[in-house]
């Protein structure tokens, strides 16, 4: 056992910063494709199976499709020691494979957009300076929906606008303005995941059709549902060396994950969820 755990700290060590940051997001178009980042490339997989890069080149973390099935996500890169500076920009590409910058290349991070969206396509994400999430509406008027935020990771918002999150160790629900800590402590490490500090240990967040929130227990190598009333299980296990970092839920109910390996390999997966 000891020999195993020095093995899999090495391999963890050797893997570098990026370990601590993979991507997060399983999204599908109208057609039942589905798309998801290894942090180089972003993929498509088709319902056929058949699998290509739709987009080059592009360091993505999180990825949202619209209502006319084009596909978004950022790219961000670090311009290295000698300027200690970040940069990003945010692409679309329509379903005919045409890739155009929504936000041009700039430094720093992004502050005031994000891939979190509802049906009517507002967007949601965590003011940092404000402590509050707010809102864009799609002719662009800004709402602050829940304030009192301290530490939000990430963040997911339904259909209907009711958003979840994870802020420190808790699982929170946002709904017609009031906050509810849905489950408390749902975040922590484990002994043999020393790679995983507290702020990854919940990854990616998504729901379903009957109103279940799902989260990648990076940490602890499991895929959680929470019923609406705070009910926890285990629905799927991810076997070392992988890890869920998020998932989603394709047009025939199918359950998707997406994992990312100790040594930052990405791989998707359709897994059958534990009733």
């Amino acid at each position: 056992m000891y020999m195993r755990f020095t093995i899999v700290l090495a391999a963890m060590l050797m893997a570098g910063p990026v370990l601590a940051h993979p991507p997060v997001s399983v999204v599908f178009d109208s057609r039942g494709n589905l798309y998801y980042s290894d942090l180089t490339h972003v993929w498509r997989v088709a319902p056929n199976g058949n699998k290509a890069i739709v987009v080059r080149n592009v360091h993505t973390h999180e990825l949202h499709v619209d209502a006319d099935d084009n596909l978004f996500g950022e790219h961000l890169w670090y311009e290295g020691e000698e300027t200690d500076e970040w940069g990003h920009y945010v692409w679309r590409r329509s379903p005919d494979g045409r890739i155009t910058k929504v936000i041009p290349p700039r430094k720093g991070f992004l502050t005031n957009y994000s891939f979190v969206r509802d049906a009517a396509g507002n967007m949601y994400w965590a003011d940092r300076y404000r402590k509050q999430i707010r809102m864009r509406t799609p002719n662009g008027r800004l709402y602050a929906v829940a304030g009192g935020m301290r530490d939000v990771r990430w963040m997911h918002a339904t259909a209907d606008g009711t958003i979840y999150l994870v802020e420190k160790r808790d699982l929170l629900r946002v709904r017609d303005g009031r906050v509810t800590v849905l489950v408390p402590n749902l975040a922590g490490t484990r002994f043999l995941r020393p790679d995983v500090a507290m702020r990854h240990a919940i990854m990616g967040i998504w729901s379903d059709a009957d109103e279940n929130v799902y989260v990648a227990d990076y940490a602890h190598g499991e895929v959680k549902r929470i019923t609406p009333n705070g009910r926890v299980s285990t629905v799927a296990e991810s076997r070392f060396p992988w890890s869920p970092t998020g998932g989603g839920f394709a047009p025939n109910g199918d359950l998707w994950i997406l994992e990312t390996s100790v040594t930052n390999a990405v791989r998707v997966r359709r897994v059958d969820v534990r009733r």
